[in-house]
């Protein structure tokens, strides 16, 4: 004890002689003006305020990148609340347009922004009232194309593609996506593209616009989630009716943007603008997985054990051709309301709501799921109003000329049954099933049954998909009752088309290949065709014989030391192949070189090619936006070949690419669509800025 009392006596006088010796130094800093006396001594509490007040100006160190941003999409939120890592990588950035995208390719009538038609056989899965105009599709962006974030800094990415040195021919396209949490749980986000274009022939002068502006609310406590968005789309597209030469390849042109066209003054325009909402609310017990992802960071899959969800879409469509011309190339088969004027416009109005319950049963551990069950019940009720109007300059006893007349207004309804399904014996072996069965309405009998079973054997082995569908549907309104200047379909007696499908898919991500093989019975195949050999009498037409067809395909990817290559080969035939006009092979080869330049420049240099056999190529029905069947004419077909760069420099992609290199070497032009021939060479680049503030 009294050790201790001395050593406790002995530092009290050490720290009397520390703050003595302390006190003969100046109380101002070294360097301070001499002249100036008596500066007051600082307070403790003033001096915690100052370090405090000099830290709190310090300028942030961090460096904010993609892993303070996680991205995740509705179709994701199905099950669970997950996010995942942004991707800001070079892959297939070079391959922007929805046109030239190497595992759905297109058809279309010569540049980005016009009607177009997938290459290949891809039969939509969807049930339900469709009024089946398609054309513009790929342009729009829809409630299911939105993508929500969670993010603890501001994000901001803004591309760029057109022509190199501004080339008026190009395609100019700029897109925006901002997004940042108000708070740490809720997320605004806006998304703006705009595509222009006056393509390389006369009367391609693309306009469109999207814009949409979302939101993500999650509650601190885990249980409700919000979805929320506005989205518009205005595409307009001109109507040229084709050049007038037919022979432009062989012939050529001293300017393609003087070259005679059918139509002058005509164009297509798809609005379509909505309001989309759903909500989930979790019950009963929340389950949490945490992972670490490959960038680091750590995330969490918030799993519910029931779940109930409520949808609101809100959506209203309107498809206009407007045309203020003779026709007199004979575009059009004839006139039935006025010879020189068409203003054709469909509207369609649609409020959707949706309920559904969700049930899961799982063990208590969830690091390892097995003998999990999910089973998801609900119904959907759809409201629809279409109503169709044309320019009529034949009304007798008015006295009036070229006044719009409506000639459709119906409203309807359906009502749907839906259900899904998952049991996962354990994690090499699952099922999956989705029932979607229209029990009253306008579609009654459509329904939709697919069902998927997983079977996966390991890394080296890699794993099975075995598939099957059976989709029943009512033909879109187009091909049934739809009235316009040139194209009258009166009750035509079209049935409906029913697609069995089944499936086998193997992939093997350690091998870095992806072989799919599917099998298709279509009955009453729709279709449109001209009525006369090689005439534009358009009218819609049901196969009378099943449709067989057989689609392969195989992807390989290769990596040797800096070296890749990426292949995609489809293979397809049925027995109908003058009626379902799709080549027999497609191939998509891109090979690149990776290397570091600089230090600082993560470049690929390297070289693609498309390429598809000859097909009986389709013709394009002007004013009714629909591909058709008419002559039998089949180009003949070359690889279309591109040389490109691109690198990453800091927060920016860019890309520089020689599109259709190859042009005048083994052909001096291409088409897919007969009449409208495919654009020529051209040097593109594209940029890809972000920002984190």
């Amino acid at each position: 004890m009294l050790d201790k009392l001395k050593y406790i006596i002995g530092t009290l006088l050490l720290l009397v002689w520390v703050q003595t010796a302390f006190a003969q130094i100046p109380d101002r800093p070294y360097g301070a003006d001499t002249l100036r006396a008596g500066a007051r001594k600082m307070s403790n509490s003033e001096s915690i305020d100052s370090t405090r007040k000099r830290q709190e100006n310090k300028e942030d160190s961090i460096i904010y990148t993609s892993k303070f941003v996680k991205v995740t999409n509705e179709r994701l939120l199905k099950d669970s609340t997950q996010v995942f890592p942004l991707d800001t990588g070079l892959v297939n950035f070079e391959n922007y347009s929805p046109l030239n995208q190497p595992y759905s390719p297109r058809i279309h009538l010569g540049s980005t922004g016009l009607p177009q038609r997938p290459l290949l056989f891809e039969p939509l899965k969807t049930v339900g009232f469709d009024a089946g105009n398609h054309a513009l599709d790929v342009y729009m962006l829809r409630p299911e194309d939105i993508l929500y974030y969670r993010t603890r800094v501001a994000y901001t990415n803004m591309s760029f593609y057109s022509g190199a040195f501004g080339n008026p021919q190009s395609d100019q396209i700029f897109k925006l996506v901002h997004t940042q949490n108000v708070k740490p749980n809720w997320n605004f986000t806006f998304n703006f593209n705009s595509t222009g274009s006056r393509g390389y022939y006369r009367r391609q002068n693309v306009s469109d616009l999207n814009a949409a502006i979302a939101t993500w609310y999650e509650s601190k406590g885990k249980r409700y989630n919000v979805l929320a968005n506005i989205i518009f789309n205005n595409l307009k597209s001109p109507e040229s009716g084709s050049i007038v030469n037919e022979n432009i390849f062989n012939t050529g042109s001293f300017d393609k943007q003087n070259e005679a066209v059918r139509l002058n003054n005509a164009f297509l325009n798809y609005r379509n603008n909505g309001l989309y909402i759903k909500q989930y609310y979790y019950l009963g017990r929340i389950d949490t997985l945490t992972s670490k992802g490959a960038d680091g960071t750590g995330s969490q899959k918030i799993l519910p054990t029931q779940r109930v969800s409520h949808t609101l879409y809100y959506n209203v469509q309107k498809y206009t051709f407007a045309q203020n011309e003779p026709d007199t190339y004979k575009v059009f088969p004839d006139y039935f309301f006025n010879a020189n004027i068409s203003q054709d416009s469909l509207g369609v109005t649609n409020i959707r709501n949706d309920f559904s319950y969700s049930f899961y049963l799982r063990g208590k551990s969830v690091s390892f799921v097995k003998n999990e069950v999910k089973l998801d019940v609900g119904l959907t009720h759809d409201f629809f109003r279409y109503s169709q109007y044309i320019n009529d300059s034949t009304q007798l006893n008015t006295g009036l000329r070229n006044q719009q007349r409506r000639v459709q207004n119906t409203t309807n309804q359906n009502i749907k049954l839906n259900a899904r399904f998952s049991y996962r014996f354990s994690d090499k072996v699952g099922l999956d099933g989705d029932f979607q069965q229209v029990v009253t309405g306008y579609n009654f009998g459509d329904y939709l049954y697919d069902v998927k079973v997983n079977l996966a054997g390991g890394e080296k082995a890699g794993r099975i998909v075995l598939g099957a569908y059976l989709q029943n549907n009512e033909a879109p309104l187009v091909y049934k009752n739809y009235i316009t200047n040139h194209y009258v379909f009166r009750n035509t007696g079209i049935g409906k088309q029913q697609i069995n499908n089944v499936s086998f898919n193997y992939i093997n991500d350690k091998l870095l290949i992806d072989l799919k093989a599917e099998y298709f019975l279509v009955n009453g195949y729709q279709y449109f065709a001209a009525q006369t050999p090689g005439g534009n009498d358009v009218a819609p037409t049901q196969l009378s014989s099943p449709l067989n067809m057989l689609k392969v395909s195989v992807g390989k990817k290769i990596a040797w030391g800096n070296w890749h290559a990426e292949d995609y080969l489809v293979y397809q035939r049925s027995d109908y192949q003058s009626t379902l006009r799709t080549p027999q092979f497609y191939n998509y080869a891109n090979i690149y070189y990776t290397t570091l330049f600089f230090q600082v420049l993560n470049t690929s240099l390297g070289v693609n090619a498309r390429y598809n056999t000859a097909y009986t190529a389709p013709n394009y029905a002007v004013g009714l936006g629909q591909f058709y069947n008419s002559s039998d004419i089949s180009f003949l077909t070359y690889p279309v070949i591109t040389p490109y760069i691109k690198a990453t420099l800091f927060r920016t992609n860019l890309f520089i690419q020689y599109e259709y290199v190859n042009q005048n070497l083994q052909s001096n032009g291409y088409y897919t669509v007969n009449r409208y021939p495919m654009g020529d060479k051209i040097l593109k680049f594209g940029v890809s800025w972000t920002f984190y503030n």
